[in-house]
């Protein structure tokens, strides 16, 4: 005889049937940050998730960013912290500063937990292969070695998945130049996932979704079509970091990425809740209806 725990355990797993038959040799990009990358419990448990979806066929990549970790690298040698439209001014100290934290520590020791979760990661940065390309972005002077993605080479990263490893990848650029230049971490991962045609691509915030307001739960967005999010981004709801994250939801979308989904990173596990169930938990950044049809 059953108890009711086991019974829930078997529905459980036989609910998430389904999906992982959806998902089984596809692949899914998740960018990695926000509070999910510093609180140890979070931590463990995405990368917990990015191991039993490998685990049952899976193609996870994990991209993620470091700003607090920079930041405080920063803090230690005494150089200041200064951005401008959300964008770190990265003079070339400062972006020697971001190559060594982001394809180093951060990036090895997401690594690192990832084999001690029992999956098979390797770590990888833009440069690697150069796989993100890039150029000066246009703006401030004072934005320095920021950079916009030129191009992306995906094939570092469907080698490290042809080989059985999760791809962890870094957000630096590399130019023609050979500088190195500081992307915008939402705006590399869309790319990735545009360059790798994933079939769904989720980005973890500290955030419930997108808020109409922000100060108000009850006015969570769950459905947005890409040709409303100019429009939103005109009347100010989305503002601010907002902007490359929404942004970049919208850009994979339109050339092809099967789905896009923005999730709260602070949930445990939020993204087998995500990926696993019809409703998802976050806000779902999808074609316009009459494009679907």
């Amino acid at each position: 005889m059953y108890t009711m725990d086991e019974k829930l355990r078997a529905d459980v797993l036989t609910a998430a049937l389904p999906y992982i038959q959806k998902y089984t040799g596809r692949v899914v990009v998740v960018k990695y940050g926000g509070n999910a990358m510093v609180n140890p419990n979070l931590k463990q448990a995405v990368m917990s998730d990015m191991v039993l979806l490998a685990l049952v066929g899976i193609k996870v990549v994990l991209v993620h960013g470091g700003g607090p970790e920079i930041s405080g690298m920063l803090k230690r040698l005494d150089i200041e912290s200064k951005f401008v439209n959300g964008l770190r001014c990265t003079d070339e100290q400062t972006a020697q500063v971001v190559q060594m934290v982001l394809a180093g520590k951060t990036n090895k020791d997401l690594v690192s937990l990832i084999g001690v979760c029992g999956g098979k990661a390797i770590g990888l940065c833009g440069i690697d292969g150069r796989m993100i390309q890039a150029r000066k972005m246009d703006g401030p002077k004072e934005l320095g070695y920021v950079g916009e993605i030129t191009a992306i080479d995906p094939a570092p990263i469907l080698n490290a998945l042809h080989d059985g490893y999760i791809p962890v990848i870094a957000t630096c650029g590399i130019g023609e130049d050979g500088m190195t230049y500081n992307i915008n971490a939402d705006t590399a991962a869309a790319g990735i996932a545009s360059a790798l045609k994933a079939e769904n691509f989720i980005t973890l915030t500290d955030i419930r979704g997108l808020m109409r307001d922000v100060n108000d739960e009850n006015s969570f967005i769950a459905h947005v079509d890409t040709d409303q999010v100019d429009q939103l981004i005109a009347e100010g709801v989305i503002a601010g970091g907002m902007i490359p994250k929404i942004k970049g939801l919208q850009k994979v979308v339109r050339e092809g990425v099967g789905r896009a989904v923005m999730i709260d990173g602070r949930i445990p596990h939020s993204i087998l809740l995500e990926m696993f169930s019809d409703e998802g938990i976050g806000t779902l950044i999808e074609k316009p209806k009459e494009a679907t049809k």
